[in-house]
């Protein structure tokens, strides 16, 4: 009999499970089986069934007939997502122009150092450095509730899937927006930042439209 799992494996497998399916690393429809995760985490079932449970109650999971699957937003979903997102992530830069410690500063400009040095063919490191990009601003924002806040708002739109079939160009673009960003924060010019982040939000809303084909007519509008 499996003793009581301690409060960090809870809350390492729902972070990994969640950073994975916001990162496009678990797909729509994605079946999550709870024995099949429990081995991979070395754990008992009792801490992959409440981070499932808490998944669902996020919105990202859904039941099926043979445990859980990765929930596939809808189109209006997804444009309403964006618009949370916009608008969170957004505040969260421009808090962290004015919160950020020198180190939170300083972790920023080697992340995006270590950007502008990628190749556009290593497509991992692509999609890692931006998601650190990010997590660092959310972290330097000093707001727990608002970080889960913009995970519960969906997926992030530049992921594993969207990075295969994206081009150097749309890399510089999203480097550009990036230093603009990065800008604002050592300036700790918080209206700036904010901007910036908002303007990149939707600038990649745009092409994860138009690389993941959801409609011909173009991306919805997001304010």
């Amino acid at each position: 009999m499996y003793a009581l799992e301690p409060p960090t494996r809870l809350t390492s497998v729902f972070e990994t499970l969640r950073r994975e399916i916001v990162a496009g690393e678990l797909r729509p429809n994605s079946p999550l089986i709870e024995l099949d995760l429990a081995e991979r985490f070395e754990v008992s079932r009792t801490p992959v069934r409440e981070s499932l449970q808490r998944l669902a109650n996020a919105g990202l999971v859904v039941p099926r007939k043979r445990g859980w699957a990765v929930r596939e937003f809808t189109t209006e979903e997804i444009r309403q997502n964006a618009e949370v997102r916009l608008a969170l992530e957004g505040y969260a830069a421009g808090l962290a122009a004015t919160r950020a410690s020198a180190a939170q500063i300083a972790e920023l400009k080697a992340i995006h150092e270590q950007r502008l040095a990628l190749r556009s063919s290593d497509e991992e490191s692509r999609v890692r450095t931006n998601r650190e990009f990010h997590d660092a601003i959310m972290a330097a924002s000093g707001n727990g509730r608002l970080t889960n806040a913009i995970y519960q708002s969906g997926q992030f739109y530049f992921n594993a899937p969207i990075a295969r079939v994206a081009t150097g160009d749309e890399l510089k673009l999203g480097n550009a927006d990036h230093e603009l960003i990065l800008s604002g924060i050592i300036q700790r010019n918080a209206e700036a930042a904010e901007r910036a982040m908002r303007a990149h939000i939707k600038r990649t809303f745009a092409v994860f439209w138009r690389l993941t084909g959801k409609d011909e007519a173009g991306p919805p509008d997001i304010a």
